[in-house]
């Protein structure tokens, strides 16, 4: 594991990573503030209809992550991004559209097909995916995989990584 700066460092660190030809960071953040802020960094750098999917045990931050992206994005404010862990998939923004969805409750991959994901993924937006290893294999690519572990109190441990076909 490589540790990753802490307090304001975390984004700069994100932003020197991701400017190298390789997508691949690894970084530990060490507060909420702190995760959104690498967050926004990354939104920076994804590409427009970019799929990323996030990976990581219940509390592990995915939904603190996806609030620094939906803003750096420019879709809403972090304040109001909140899990759709009933709704199954939020909606942000216009111009730059960005989908929030949660696949925590999905037992059965047959359940995946009522949720339209292939209308969401077929327009052009960012499309957000927590749980996204009940995708199932082969994730649909090109993607960002964003796996989140936690590593004590409010440390976190984010691992980004680009999938290709």
């Amino acid at each position: 594991m490589t540790p990753g700066p802490s307090g304001s460092n975390a984004a700069s660190h994100v932003a020197e990573t991701l400017s190298r030809a390789q997508i691949l960071l690894d970084v530990v953040t060490y507060s909420p503030e702190e995760t959104m802020a690498v967050g926004r960094e990354l939104a920076a750098h994804l590409p427009p209809r970019s799929l990323v999917l996030l990976e990581g045990e219940l509390g592990s931050g995915k939904t603190t992550l996806i609030k620094g992206i939906v803003a750096g994005l420019g879709a809403v404010r972090e304040e109001e991004v909140t899990s759709p862990s009933f709704t199954l998939v939020h909606e942000y923004g216009r111009e730059n559209k960005v989908y929030h969805v949660d696949l925590y409750r999905i037992e059965e991959p047959r359940e995946l097909a009522t949720l339209g994901l292939e209308d969401v993924l077929g327009q052009q937006a960012t499309v957000l995916v927590e749980w996204g290893e009940k995708l199932g294999d082969p994730a649909p690519t090109p993607c960002i995989r964003i796996r989140l572990e936690y590593v004590a109190g409010e440390d976190r441990r984010i691992i980004v990584e680009r999938l290709e076909a």
